[in-house]
This record gives structure tokens, sequence and C-alpha cells, in this order.
């Protein structure tokens, strides 16, 4: 039913800049909420951000000012823009959507890509 599939990963220098894609397939609904999760080893799953359909967005504080979430819904593509990228950012990022508003924080994400590894050095 729905299928999201992450890249863009890579290995870079601190203060660089990585851009992530999530190709999302999906039956066309009214309504959504997609966002990114990163992973880092021993760590708690952690939000990063998300958008809801009608463009509207949220952070974590630990990356507000320096990623940017978007949507191009011609192209079925969800992306995180990640400047001054720092060694703590290193993780391994995920995708995820489903159909509830994303104002519902209670809601939990059924759809998941498989996740993309980004690795920042110092």
């Amino acid at each position: 039913q729905v299928q999201l599939v992450e890249s863009g990963g890579g290995s870079v220098q601190a203060g660089e800049s990585l851009r992530l894609s999530c190709a999302i397939y999906v039956y066309a609904h009214s309504a959504y909420c997609m966002a990114w999760f990163r992973q880092a080893p021993g760590k708690e799953r952690e939000e990063v951000a998300r958008i809801d359909s009608d463009g509207s967005s949220t952070y974590s504080d630990s990356v507000k000012g320096r990623f940017t979430i978007s949507q191009d819904n011609l192209k079925n593509s969800l992306y995180l823009q990640m400047n001054s990228l720092k060694p703590e950012d290193t993780a391994r990022y995920y995708c995820a959507a489903d159909f509830f508003r994303c104002s519902d924080y209670s809601a939990d994400f059924r759809y998941w890509g498989r996740g993309t590894q980004v690795t920042v050095s110092s």
C-alpha cells in the first residue's frame, strides 16, 4: 500500500551539507503526515522533522535552523536538507508516513523506509 525508499546518505566532514530524499509510493490520500527520524547506535530513535500535507512543518530543537524538510507532491518525494552537519548528527535516517494530520503527536507512523546512513566526522 505504501512504500518508502530513502537515498542520499553518505560520509561528510563537520560543517558540510547533505540532502536526503525519500521516494513515496502511496495511493492518493487527502491528508497525510511525513517525517524524518534518525537512530544512532545505542540510542533511541529520534524524530527530526515532520511536514503536513498543507506544508506546515516542525523540527526537533537539535536540528532547528540547520535542517529543512520539504516535499514535492508532483514527484511524490520528501526531502531533508541538512546543513552545518555535526558529528552528533551521525545516525541512520528514516522517512515515515501515515494518513493522519501532523498535529496528532499521539499517532504512530505505520509506514517506514529502510533508512540511509549519514556519518559526520570531525
